[in-house]
């Protein structure tokens, strides 16, 4: 009965430390605290939408990985897991899968863009074609 316990302690706090550092690796983060973040040195921008959506109108200097394509894991796999990382997509939904993806891949600071790219437009940011 001690090792049931003793076994069933140790993975609740397996559990809670992993979730612990993942949380930590991933923040939400405001279209103001995007902008501040975005110029940085080193900072990965991400629009994972379709090419389709990017076309029509994208944060400046984002580069287009769509988190539908086929690829998509490989082409993440090519980003430097040492530097942070912001994604959006339109509203929230895809960055937010997407950043998961990005902690279970050992990434080690990621943000996302609460409200994604609809967000960005509502503040009257600048927009790239």
């Amino acid at each position: 009965m001690k090792k049931h316990t003793l076994f069933l302690a140790s993975c609740i706090c397996f559990f809670f430390n992993c979730e612990e550092s993942k949380s930590q690796s991933l923040k939400l983060i405001t279209v103001e605290e995007m902008q501040e973040l975005v110029n940085l040195e080193g900072m990965q921008l991400v629009d994972v939408r379709t090419p389709s959506e990017y076309l029509e109108g994208h944060v400046p200097n984002a580069q287009n990985i769509d988190f539908w394509d086929a690829n998509f894991d490989a082409n993440i796999e090519k980003l430097d897991k040492t530097k942070p990382i912001i994604v959006y997509c339109k509203s929230g939904g895809r960055s937010a899968k997407c950043a998961s993806k990005l902690a279970a891949k050992g990434f080690e600071k990621i943000y996302d863009l609460k409200g994604g790219f609809s967000q960005w437009k509502f503040e009257g940011k600048e927009v790239q074609k």
